[in-house]
């Protein structure tokens, strides 16, 4: 799921025509060494925390179903994390920069969720809503000011990116869907107690093993609709269909 959200971000910045114009776009983290290699103006955006919403958190599965809404298996509810990422530029000259950092921002606000065009694979698949905000809030993830202590570098401006998104539960297949109708077998036990005499019942199961079919007079099979078919039904002495003659 992490490097799917970083695709879409990566999609989402290249249609505002950022590499049409030589800007790169990079997921390294802003240090010194970014600043030294880097031979184009580029774009960082660099993840520093993960974040479990637990408020989101569900029990339970989904069915997930074929072309022809057949059940091929279920999956546990997704769980939502949120993903800070620290967007920075990196130009020849302050005022580029702030130019550059603008743009990013304007792109960036325009939109408050990842466009479905720019997703892929499980983001996708699940059809869900990946939030976009630019965090004015506390959320328990490191502050800025402490990802710039920890990288070692100076303070920059920068664009603190959330990103809301859904990491897809555990799936478990389910078997094949159930499509002959049920069929009961009875063997008369006691055919084997009086073979050899004139006392065996009229009804005891054929000698080939089928046995016999039960509810169903002068059929084969159940059919496609097995016990739940329509069937005639013979009444008990004394009782008449209803509407017809005494």
């Amino acid at each position: 799921m992490i490097h799917e959200v970083d695709e879409a971000l990566r999609l989402l910045l290249a249609e505002a025509g950022l590499p049409e114009r030589g800007v790169e776009v990079v997921f390294d983290a802003p240090t010194r060494d970014l600043a030294a290699r880097r031979t184009a103006p580029t774009v960082s955006v660099f993840l520093y925390g993960i974040r479990e919403d637990t408020g989101r958190r569900q029990s339970g599965t989904v069915a997930e179903h074929d072309a022809d809404g057949v059940v091929v298996g279920h999956r546990a509810a997704p769980r939502w994390f949120e993903l800070a990422y620290l967007v920075t530029v990196w130009t020849n000259r302050p005022q580029d920069e702030h130019r550059l950092l603008a743009e990013v921002l304007q792109c960036l606000t325009a939109v408050d969720s990842l466009p479905a065009r720019v997703l892929t694979g499980t983001l996708a698949g699940l059809g869900l809503t990946v939030g976009l905000d630019i965090a004015g809030r506390e959320t328990g993830l490191p502050s800025v000011a402490d990802v710039w202590s920890s990288l070692g570098g100076e303070l920059r401006p920068s664009i603190d990116l959330r990103v809301l998104a859904p990491l897809p539960g555990a799936r478990t297949p389910a078997g094949p869907p159930v499509t002959d109708g049920l069929v009961v077998r009875v063997e008369d036990t006691t055919a084997a107690d009086t073979a050899g005499t004139d006392t065996a019942r009229e009804d005891a199961a054929p000698a080939d093993g089928t046995g016999r079919r039960l509810r169903y007079q002068g059929g084969e099979t159940p059919g496609p609709d097995g016990f739940a078919a329509p069937r005639q039904r013979p009444l008990p002495p004394g009782r008449r269909q209803r509407g017809g003659a005494r």
